[in-house]
C-alpha cells in the first residue's frame, strides 16, 4: 500500500510514517516546513518529502491518504482530496487498524510527563527482554528513534488528548484499545480545541471507557481531575501511584529513591535524573510495566541506565562554566516543575530561566497569572515576546526586576550572556526551535567576557 502523509514532519505523525514504512509500506509525505529531527528520521528510512501542501500533489496517487490534526479546511492539497472523492484516514485511524490491533497496547495519557515516560517504559520492557513496539512524541536516546514495530504483542503509546483530525474531533487516544493505560494527571491546556477542563476530563473518560476488565489503569493519587474522571464510571482495576497509593517512592537523596508496592519496599532507583517530576513519572512507568509482567526490582535496573527523551532537561553545552540546557516546558506547571528539578540538582547555584510562550494556550493568554508563580524559583527570568500577541510584562511584574522581556531574539542572546557567570545553569524552555537560541547563546558566551 501506498501512503501519502500530510503532516508527516509532526513528532506523532512522523512516527505513523516509520512504523508504515517499518510494516513494508511504501510511503511518502509532505508538511509546510520540512524540519529536523524528524525529516532527518524520516529521510534515513527512505521516506520521500515534498514541501508544502500544494494541490498538485494530488497526482501523486496514493492508495490512501492519511491526515494529521495540523490540516484544515481550506489546505489546498486537502481540498483537492475531498473534490475528487480520494480515500483519506487520520494517524490514529490509520495506525489503531494496521498496527495496533491484536497487541497490548500499553498508552501514557496525561498534561505532563508522557513523552518521558512512555519512554522510561518502553525502555524497561525492552531492558527485560520483551522487544516492545512505541510510538513516542519525541526522540528517546535509549532509541535514536521516535517509534519502531517491535515484537508482538507489547506496543507503548503517547497516548495525546490532542483531537484527532478536522473530521474527527475525539481525542487521539480513544482509538488505541488500549489495556494498560497511565493516567499522569489532567489540567487545563490546549484552549485553542477545549472550552475548559470540564470537556478535557470527559475525553479522558471516553478513554476509560475503552479500557478492558482483563486492563489496567494506573492513575496519580494525588490528581482531583482523575479522581472526578473516574467517578463518572469505571471497569477496569485501578492502581494507583503517589502519596498515598499502591506504589510510593521515598527520597533518599537527589538521585536515589525506594519504590514500595502496596507498603513493601520493592526496589531501589538510583539513576541519573533529579526532581518530584520524575520520580512520580518513573512510578507509573514502574507500575505499567509490572502489569505488563517486569518486576519492580527489573524495572528499577533499567531506569539505572535511563537516558531521558531529547529535550527534556538536556545538557546543549557548556562555556566559561556557563551551562545551558534545552526543555521542552511550556506550561506553568511543567515550568515550576522543570525548575524545580534543576534546582534539586544544582542547590544553591543560579539559574537562568529562558521562556519562549509559544503553544497555543500560552499565545492565548490563558495561563498568563500563573506565569510568574512558575519561574519564581529562578534566579533571574528573560522572557522571549516575538509574535506572542499579547505583553508578559505585567504578568511577570511580580517578579520585579529578575524578570525581563525581550521582543528581538538577538538582543535576548546578548543580554542572556552579559548576565551569566561561571557556575551559571541556562535553563532554555519552548516546545518550538526557538531561533536556535542554544547554539547562538554558546557561541555568543565563547566570544563574551565573564563579568
Amino acid at each position: 500500500m501506498h501512503l501519502h502523509i500530510l503532516g508527516i514532519c509532526g513528532t506523532f505523525m512522523a512516527g505513523v510514517a516509520v512504523l508504515a514504512r517499518a510494516a513494508g509500506h511504501r510511503v511518502t509525505g509532505c508538511d509546510a516546513n520540512v524540519y529536523p529531527p524528524m525529516s532527518d528520521q524520516l529521510r534515513a528510512a527512505g521516506i520521500d518529502l515534498v514541501e508544502g501542501y500544494s494541490a498538485d500533489q494530488i497526482a501523486i496517487g496514493p492508495d490512501l491518504w492519511v491526515v494529521g490534526n495540523v490540516v484544515t479546511r481550506g489546505n489546498p492539497l486537502m481540498e483537492a482530496i475531498l473534490e475528487c472523492g480520494a480515500p483519506y484516514a487520520s494517524g490514529p485511524e490509520w495506525l489503531a487498524e494496521h498496527v495496533l490491533a491484536g497487541r497490548w497496547v500499553l498508552a501514557v495519557a496525561g498534561t505532563h510527563g508522557k513523552t518521558t515516560t512512555a519512554a522510561m517504559l518502553a525502555w524497561i520492557l525492552e531492558h527485560a527482554g520483551r522487544r516492545p513496539g512505541f510510538l513516542v512524541g519525541g526522540m528517546p536516546q535509549n532509541f535514536g528513534v521516535s517509534a519502531r514495530l517491535g515484537e508482538a504483542p507489547l506496543f507503548v503509546i503517547e497516548a495525546d488528548e490532542y483531537d484527532t483530525a478536522f473530521f474527527d474531533k475525539r481525542s487521539k487516544f480513544v482509538h488505541y484499545r488500549s489495556r494498560t493505560v497511565v493516567l499522569n494527571n489532567l489540567e487545563y491546556d490546549h484552549a485553542d480545541i477545549f472550552p475548559d477542563l470540564g470537556a478535557i476530563e470527559t475525553q479522558f473518560h471516553h478513554l476509560v471507557r475503552t479500557i478492558p476488565g482483563n486492563g489496567l489503569i494506573v492513575a496519580n493519587a494525588a490528581d482531583a481531575a482523575l479522581a472526578r474522571v473516574l467517578a463518572r464510571g469505571c471497569w477496569t482495576p485501578v492502581a494507583r501511584f503517589g502519596a498515598g497509593g499502591d506504589w510510593t517512592a521515598e527520597v533518599l537523596d537527589a538521585y536515589r529513591f525506594a519504590v514500595s508496592h502496596q507498603g513493601r519496599v520493592a526496589a531501589t532507583v538510583d539513576w541519573h535524573l533529579a526532581g518530584a517530576f520524575n520520580r512520580a513519572n518513573a512510578l507509573a512507568a514502574i507500575a505499567a510495566a509490572h502489569h505488563a509482567g517486569v518486576s519492580p526490582a527489573a524495572a528499577a535496573a533499567a531506569l539505572a541506565g535511563f537516558r531521558n527523551v531529547k529535550r527534556r532537561m538536556e545538557v546543549r553545552g557548556s562555556v566559561r562554566g556557563v551551562t545551558v540546557y534545552d526543555d521542552f516546558a511550556h506550561h506553568p506547571t511543567a515550568i515550576e516543575a522543570t525548575i524545580a528539578g534543576l534546582r534539586e540538582r544544582v542547590d544553591g547555584a543560579r539559574i537562568l530561566a529562558v521562556l519562549e510562550p509559544r503553544s497555543n494556550t500560552m499565545k492565548l493568554g490563558v495561563m498568563k497569572d500563573r506565569l510568574a508563580a512558575s519561574l519564581a524559583g529562578a534566579d533571574r527570568v528573560f522572557c522571549y515576546t516575538g509574535q506572542l500577541g499579547w505583553d508578559p510584562v505585567p504578568a511577570l511584574a511580580p517578579l520585579g526586576a529578575r524578570a525581563s522581556c525581550h521582543a528581538d531574539l538577538a538582543g535576548l542572546v546578548a543580554g542572556i550572556a552579559a548576565e551569566s557567570r561561571p557556575g551559571d545553569h541556562v535553563l532554555v524552555m519552548s516546545n518550538g526551535g526557538f531561533g536556535g537560541i542554544h547554539a547562538r547563546l554558546l557561541a555568543r558566551l565563547a566570544e563574551t567576557p565573564g563579568p
